[in-house]
């Protein structure tokens, strides 16, 4: 006898007692469940901005999507932009209201990642952001949080505010939003980045290439321009789900990653939005950080070429080698 149709807010769901993915210990019920408690706070943080998912299939790789499927339905909100990496435009959903969040979670999509810029202003970002990855281990959030007190004391210091949150991984995400151009926005995040590592560089680094860490945290100062980070409440693909959820820096020593999960979640919110309530107005930033970022190479094109430098010394190295005597 097949199973009955369940339908939410004129979505219909299917196969919602299947486990998401192995050893996901959550079922795609759950994440049904955790998207219609949350969809309030949820899609107001998702409102008017590009939005790429990380869908997990059955049978398949979990995989990024971006460019909506050909079978979005036409109530989907949608926007297309010029994506540089793909070197084509491609059709962003924006996730605007709880029946495009319920679609998304019946396509398995648990993971939601935002663009920086809201869809009516593509390219100019509204926040700086500053990523820190702390090194696989057993005190790896905790090494996140005293990264984290570190650039708080630089944002200090810049006379800027930013809001906190777990990554839902093992780091933590600062956002600062603010006001400028996009290229000094770019700049201020690798100074305030470039500015923490100096108070403590025992403990952190700003090195993009993941060999010359010598396993310290990591301070991502490359979340600008296109880039995308995820959402405030978004779930991650890891055992329990768990999810980026914000933190108020007097908390921060205190809480762990296990704290928040899609089981968690909509308790601690109490039905408000905490992200939306921690994040400041957006600011301006001094002229002098923006000048002290502009004489920091970008992290990533200075990898790029450091790469290309190591792999042509080792051809030689090994063309040497087989020279002989």
């Amino acid at each position: 006898m097949a199973a009955a149709k369940e339908e939410r807010d004129g979505v219909a769901l299917t196969n919602l007692d299947q486990s998401l993915f192995d050893g996901a210990q959550a079922t795609k019920r759950d994440l049904i469940d955790y998207l219609d408690a949350t969809a309030g706070p949820f899609t107001r943080e998702l409102r008017d901005r590009p939005l790429s998912v990380i869908r997990v299939l059955r049978g398949q790789d979990p995989f990024m999507q971006k460019n909506l499927p050909k079978y979005t339905p036409d109530w989907v909100p949608k926007v297309r932009l010029w994506a540089d990496s793909a070197h084509r435009e491609v059709t962003y959903a924006l996730a605007n209201d709880k029946r495009t969040l319920l679609w998304f979670g019946n396509q398995r999509a648990v993971e939601y990642h935002l663009s920086l810029a809201y869809a009516d202003t593509p390219y100019l970002p509204r926040f700086m952001v500053i990523d820190i990855d702390p090194p696989e281990g057993q005190d790896s959030f905790r090494l996140a949080v005293r990264a984290a007190h570190l650039v708080r004391e630089v944002l200090d210091e810049a006379k800027l505010a930013g809001g906190v949150k777990t990554s839902g991984s093992k780091g933590v995400h600062i956002f600062i939003p603010a006001q400028a151009e996009p290229d000094e926005l770019a700049a201020a995040t690798r100074a305030i980045a470039a500015r923490a590592e100096k108070l403590d560089p025992d403990l952190v680094t700003t090195a993009f290439i993941r060999e010359d860490r010598a396993g310290k945290v990591f301070l991502d100062s490359t979340r600008a321009h296109g880039a995308t980070v995820v959402a405030a409440y978004s779930p991650r693909l890891r055992p329990g789900l768990p999810v980026s959820f914000p933190v108020r820096w007097a908390d921060l020593d205190q809480v762990t990653t296990a704290d928040f999960t899609i089981r968690t979640a909509p308790a601690l919110m109490a039905g408000g939005d905490p992200w939306a309530d921690l994040l400041p107005a957006r600011q301006d930033i001094h002229p002098d950080l923006i000048g002290h970022g502009r004489t920091i190479p970008v992290a990533r094109v200075q990898a790029m070429h450091e790469g290309k430098r190591r792999a042509r010394a080792r051809r030689e190295a090994e063309g040497s080698d087989d020279a002989g005597p």
